[in-house]
């Protein structure tokens, strides 16, 4: 692996420098090389490199909204062992704790850069003199995302679609149930999404929904800060409705009042949020049965007939 490195990065000097972390997906090492400190992510699965790819599109359509701070990509790197790496920026962080607020509203600016982007192509449009083009960043008016994205290992299908009802329950929710069926044949599981799938259009009526870039897996282990401010990290994106992302963060906690109140005070909570909080989570759920097992299955089913009621 070593020589491999040295050559894809083009230094001579590849010292760990003995910051080394993982999760339950993939591990990973800081080194010294001869520009500064790197991290390298590793995984030795067939789905590294698609997912590997599918991060480091995330990392650089997130870094383009100058929003909030990620880590800078590098190289995703296949070994010639089979498995496969992904360099990036090393950042010093510790726990989330001083910047909740601070990250509360960058999350926010990050879900609205598109969409200001968008009224801006809008006002230009309109200026004489000046036509479309003119705005620097381009304008989303799908959902979806123009690369494969990983949610754990799992890969997501991320097909533009104009319609987000219709994304969320083919792309996201269908997609998963299809995992589960293949796996598990769960009768049960398959009689209530033959219900709820005919419900889903009612949980958005009324609701604006504009395609937002999404981090995609914002959890409590994904979400740090450094010296200037918080980090986010792992990323899984796409363009969605900005809801999407308070599914995972609300299922397994981590983030305080002070988050909540900055993010809600740029995108007010929607009437019906609470029940469209519950059909987010519920893809995690899915996700995670698909990841880890029948675990998960109790809590899946008890979100569907809530959602039915």
């Amino acid at each position: 692996m070593e020589a491999k490195l040295k050559k894809e990065l083009g230094t001579t000097m590849l010292k760990a420098a003995g910051h080394a972390g993982g999760g339950c997906i993939s591990q990973g090492q800081s080194f010294d090389i001869d520009t500064g400190r790197v991290f390298v992510k590793m995984n030795h699965k067939s789905e590294a490199k698609l997912m590997f790819d599918g991060e480091m599109a995330s990392l650089e359509a997130i870094l383009k909204t100058e929003t909030i701070k990620v880590p800078k990509p590098v190289k995703v790197i296949k070994l010639d062992t089979g498995e496969c790496v992904f360099v990036m920026e090393y950042l010093d962080m510790k726990g989330l704790c001083k910047f909740s607020k601070k990250l509360g509203e960058q999350l926010a600016d990050l879900h609205l850069h598109n969409k200001r982007q968008m009224e801006k192509q809008e006002r230009e449009q309109q200026t004489v003199g000046r036509g479309a083009g003119q705005s620097e960043a381009a304008v989303v008016e799908k959902f979806g995302f123009g690369v494969t994205t990983c949610c754990g290992y799992l890969p997501q299908e991320n097909e533009w679609q104009n319609d987000w009802v219709s994304f969320y329950s083919q792309h996201r929710l269908q997609h998963q149930l299809n995992l589960v069926e293949k796996s598990y044949g769960d009768r049960e599981t398959r009689e209530l999404w033959a219900k709820l799938q005919i419900k889903i259009p009612q949980f958005f009526t009324d609701v604006e929904i504009f395609p937002a870039l999404l981090h995609g897996d914002l959890w409590g282990g994904n979400v740090a800060e450094c010296a200037e401010g918080p980090v986010i990290f792992d990323p899984a994106s796409f363009y969605g409705h900005t809801e999407y992302e308070l599914g995972i963060a609300k299922l397994f906690g981590g983030f305080n009042s002070s988050f909540y109140s900055a993010y809600h005070d740029k995108i007010p909570q929607a009437p019906g949020f609470e029940k469209r909080n519950q059909l987010y989570q519920l893809f995690h759920n899915l996700n995670h049965w698909n990841h880890f097992g029948s675990g998960y299955r109790g809590s899946t089913v008890r979100i569907m007939k809530n959602l039915l009621k």
